[in-house]
């Protein structure tokens, strides 16, 4: 749980100077995003009619949805198909990592495919000043990420702000929510200051000195009193802190999700959007955290190339584990009645290879199969957010290779994320030249996944 406020890192000064759109009050997004890359044919759109060299192990198993297959290691989606939606036809132009991250996370064709320092917002911290002159009423920031101590730089996975400023940052979380001494790294008291003085604010202010010097004082001059103003909130918020106590859930519910660092952080997220948090990104790459063992065949996250994993073994103890925590987070949303205000999205930045590869594993020493970086098809799953759900939306080649029905794009979802939002896409930001750009340059909001009336 959590003592107060330090904020090292969170509390970056903000200008008041963009426009803002009224949204629903109660709309939120959580993204379970995958960086690496998952395989679509491991997990939503196996072919196994297709050659040996393309269909890989694993068999595709009936759910309660007819038609709507999963892979055989997905049990547990087999029993909640009727609460998600599946998305096949995803595409774009962007093979490396860094590209695809920024191609997908920005709704924008990237000025500088290479590196991971964005040169257009992502959506988060679009949301983010979206909502800025709307304060969680919880004390709260609007854009949580949480996930292990790589996202405590937001250029990892292409979260950075651009034109937006760092006001538009996300608060990063990297401590594991299942550890008995969780605290939240930003939420811990500044030195000396004891929750008896919180009163006092003058101590208090003068006590935050010390995190302001960590900032770019060019960008304190105007906002000072923002600063403060939001430490306080924050410091004193009882609310705020309770968001994060895991302890005021059930036993059953955390075992549901799993006692890893992975379940926790998703039933953390459900907390933060229930106490009002419209964005929370759950990274979620690495499976072997919290005492599962770390296989000399597997990899760390979804870069499933030959040389980094056996994409197969590693599968076999990833995606039980991504299993019951996807599944969990789809059900516990509808079970608490949230499946109107929460859309929940899960994808990483593109698919694999339809055709397998073989290499020498760095690790093992031998050949191992693998799959390379594949923009051209991915598949991405859905839940909440008021639509019809139990849907198959587009479909592949018989090879996993293109999308041959409703081919889409990253900006597509988008428009359909801000349609939930309520955000008006057209609404512009000058970028670093002064030049107005719109929240998302193109795009259509996906009809299927229209809330029902």
């Amino acid at each position: 749980m959590i003592g107060g406020l330090g904020l090292s890192r969170l509390l970056e000064a903000r200008a008041l100077s963009a426009p803002t759109e009224k949204s629903d009050q109660e709309a939120s997004v959580i993204l379970v995003w995958l960086p690496g890359g998952p395989p679509h044919m491991e997990t939503y759109d196996l072919k196994p009619d297709a050659p040996d060299v393309y269909r890989g192990e694993f068999r595709p198993i009936p759910t309660k949805v007819p038609g709507l297959d999963v892979c055989e290691l997905l049990p547990q989606h087999a029993k909640c198909a009727d609460k998600f939606n599946l998305i096949r036809s995803c595409h774009h132009g962007f093979a490396n990592h860094d590209g695809g991250h920024k191609r997908f996370l920005t709704g924008r064709i990237p000025l500088k495919p290479g590196g991971f320092v964005n040169d257009h917002p992502m959506v988060g911290s679009i949301v983010s000043k979206m909502f800025q002159q709307r304060p969680n009423p919880n004390g709260l920031s609007n854009y949580i990420v949480m996930g292990d101590g790589r996202v405590n730089n937001v250029d990892t996975f292409s979260f950075g702000s651009a034109y937006l400023g760092t006001e538009t940052h996300p608060f990063r979380i990297s401590a594991d929510p299942n550890e008995d001494n969780f605290k939240v790294e930003n939420l811990t008291l500044v030195n000396g200051l004891g929750e008896n003085r919180l009163g006092q604010r003058l101590e208090l202010l003068q006590g935050l000195d010390q995190i302001r010097r960590d900032l770019d004082a060019s960008e304190l001059m105007n906002t000072t009193d923002v600063f403060n103003q939001r430490a306080m909130s924050m410091i004193t918020s009882k609310q705020a802190r309770e968001a994060f106590d895991l302890s005021k859930e059930s036993v059953e519910t955390r075992e549901r999700f799993g006692r890893h660092g992975w379940g926790q952080r998703a039933l953390l997220a459900r907390r933060l959007v229930e106490a009002g948090v419209p964005w929370v990104t759950v990274v979620m790459e690495n499976p072997f955290v919290s005492g599962v063992d770390f296989p000399i065949y597997g990899t760390y996250n979804w870069d499933s190339h030959a040389v980094n994993a056996h994409i197969f073994n590693d599968a076999k103890i990833r995606l039980p584990i991504y299993d019951q925590v996807i599944s969990a987070m789809i059900e516990d949303l509808y079970a608490r009645d949230l499946d109107r205000r929460v859309l929940l999205i899960v994808t990483g930045e593109f698919g694999r290879t339809p055709k397998i590869n073989y290499q020498i594993g760095t690790n093992t020493g031998i050949q191992q199969p693998g799959r390379d970086h594949w923009p051209n098809s991915m598949s991405m799953l859905v839940s909440g957010g008021g639509m019809r759900t139990g849907q198959v939306i587009g479909a592949t080649n018989t090879k996993g290779e293109e999308p041959i029905q409703r081919p889409l794009s990253p900006n597509d979802l988008w428009a359909s994320v801000y349609e939930h939002l309520g955000i008006d896409p057209e609404v512009t930001f000058p970028n670093h030249s002064g030049r107005p750009m719109p929240i998302l340059p193109f795009g259509e909001p996906i009809h299927e996944l229209d809330p029902v009336s």
